[in-house]
């Protein structure tokens, strides 16, 4: 079967369409054939080699989340999943493939009018979005600022927390073409990359989700309010400077939190509730989904170049 793979770390140019043997899912795992596979934001954090230090080496395949038809299983699973139409989460790992393993735990059936590439642009940002707002204890009524808003984490963001009922929902964002496409998303307020605050924008928030970091990060903590809460969610921007807490030390009266967020805490189930009821929101409509592209796998590198360039909006979806 043809996968991508990391021949090298740093640019997309270090991508590569490889062959390999078709794989036979193990005790507890399904077999699906992709028929989507989303690229995000941690894909390109590992293929740029800023996780080196967790294990990740040469010849490691990205992607976390595929769609598709289960065409085997393995030992201990229903045969019964064979034939259906599933999301699965295929861990750090294993996704940029004709063909995924996925444990039976991690799958879940795709509503009938949900399509495999919609369930791609949800499974995973949807269910971030969700969690990370509850890390942040955000409450109906509190203002919130997106940091990073353009992304599938993001937008996901700005829905949930509009639809929650806040009092205020801030983007920071590239351009006001994007800044109008967040608004119609929920966004009642639109910065630039910086924070600048825009003239009708709060002074300050109760929650900020940050889904850049980097350099800049420590800079967002004067956005926030007294009590205020920051949850790092990602680091597309990189990692902050190794004393950004200074900058909160040097507020210290004001009593603010930081926090980061990895869905590996939540308990498989809650993972599994959340995506549930989010995949059938979709499939009602009342969840949009907002997908840039969708290419064909041997152009993985095309999706990671976009992906660096900052030109997407939403997800870019790989499709076998």
């Amino acid at each position: 079967m043809k996968a991508v793979a990391i021949q090298a770390f740093g640019r997309p140019e270090g991508l590569a369409l490889i062959d390999l043997p078709a794989p036979t899912p193990a005790e507890g795992q399904v077999l699906i054939a992709n028929e989507a596979i989303g690229v995000g934001g941690v894909d390109v954090v590992i293929r740029r080699g800023v996780l080196a230090t967790y294990g990740f080496k040469e010849g490691h395949i990205p992607g976390s989340e595929v769609a598709g038809i289960v065409t085997a299983v393995g030992d201990g699973v229903d045969t019964s999943w064979v034939g259906q139409r599933v999301w699965a989460f295929t861990g750090v790992s294993g996704g940029y493939v004709e063909q995924a393993i996925a444990s039976v735990e991690e799958i879940l059936p795709l509503p009938a009018n949900l399509s495999p590439v919609d369930a791609v642009t949800l499974g995973s940002s949807g269910m971030v979005a969700h969690f990370a707002l509850a890390h942040a204890h955000f409450a109906p009524g509190e203002s919130l600022l997106v940091r990073g808003a353009a992304g599938s984490i993001g937008i996901m963001t700005v829905q949930l927390a509009a639809r929650a009922g806040a009092g205020a929902v801030a983007v920071t964002t590239s351009s006001a073409e994007r800044g109008d496409r967040l608004r119609k998303l929920g966004a009642t307020h639109v910065l630039d990359r910086s924070g600048e605050r825009a003239e009708d924008a709060p002074e300050g928030y109760d929650v900020i989700i940050d889904i850049v970091a980097g350099a800049d990060m420590p800079s967002f903590f004067a956005k926030l309010n007294p009590n205020g809460r920051m949850v790092a969610v990602g680091m597309v921007g990189g990692q902050p400077p190794a004393d950004f807490g200074m900058t909160m030390m040097a507020a210290f009266q004001k009593s603010m939190s930081f926090a980061t967020f990895s869905a590996d805490t939540v308990a498989e189930a809650d993972r599994r509730a959340v995506r549930t009821e989010q995949f059938a929101a979709a499939s009602r409509g009342e969840l949009p989904m907002v997908v840039h592209e969708v290419l064909p796998l041997e152009e993985a590198v095309l999706a990671h170049q976009k992906m660096d360039a900052g030109e997407v909006f939403g997800r870019i979806v790989l499709t076998p």
